[in-house]
């Protein structure tokens, strides 16, 4: 069935699969719109027509986006672009596959046949700061030393006692997440370690899975947590498409 154009004034990409012949699918995007492809060499481009030449990133906006991308890991792997991503037409589309088929082809081939898999780890404690003094002797030191006086604690004793804290933090980080990326590298290809949100996050990992390993991927998080007592908690999410191993900087 062809794809009604008129007035519609770009093309929001999704994602760049493998694929030289132009398909539609049976799932919408963006304001319920089909979604198809556009087709250049050996790859091709999944988007939809958009009305706008900006998009805001609402809530539904963002689930139409993922929602897509989910479609598509069901029938293979696709290489992710970030929300937000509109092109003037098809034959911009065009041009910018062919300008970067190589680049496009080996970001593929990384990713082929795999997903990605999300770990979050959490101290599980009331009180982060209080945890810790229990468990640091040198950070009880610190903080008797700064704040154990029977004078008000100045700005600077305040942002000394922060310092020492973060350090402590920090490392137990390091330690904490080298010793689970150990036990989870034999399940998976690569390990990203993305920014922890909060003081009570320990790691925030991207995992890049085989996608018939997902089981023992799974598998391995619990072995992995059973290095560790009731104050930390594992907490795993997806499959989805791989955006945190896709590295893509394209010549528009």
């Amino acid at each position: 069935m062809p794809v009604k154009t008129a007035n519609l004034t770009g093309r929001y990409v999704y994602a760049i699969i493998i694929g030289s012949e132009n398909q539609t699918y049976t799932f919408g995007g963006i304001d319920g719109c089909p979604v198809y492809t556009i087709s250049n060499g050996r790859i091709a481009a999944v988007v939809s027509n958009i009305q706008n030449t900006k998009i805001r990133p609402e809530r539904r906006n963002l689930a139409a986006h993922h929602g897509v991308l989910n479609m598509l890991m069901k029938q293979s792997t696709p290489l992710p672009l970030s929300f937000g991503i509109i092109a003037e037409g098809a034959r911009s589309i065009q041009r910018i596959l062919s300008q970067n088929q190589t680049v496009l082809l080996e970001q593929i081939h990384h990713v082929s046949d795999k997903m990605e898999m999300g770990i979050r780890v959490k101290w599980d404690v009331t009180n982060i700061f209080a945890f810790f003094v229990q468990i640091h002797p040198e950070l009880r030191i610190a903080r008797d030393r700064l704040l154990g006086t029977h004078r008000e604690p100045s700005q600077e004793d305040k942002i000394e006692l922060g310092r020492v804290f973060e350090k402590i933090l920090n490392e137990d980080r390091e330690i904490h997440t080298a010793k689970v990326e150990a036990t989870l590298s034999r399940y998976c290809f690569e390990i990203k370690r993305n920014k922890c949100r909060d003081d009570y996050e320990v790691m925030n990992l991207a995992c890049l899975v085989d996608r018939d390993m997902q089981d023992q991927f799974e598998a391995g998080i619990f072995e992995a947590a059973r290095a560790f007592d009731n104050n930390i908690a594992f907490d795993f999410n997806g499959p989805w498409a791989p955006y945190n191993f896709v590295d893509i900087d394209l010549k528009l």
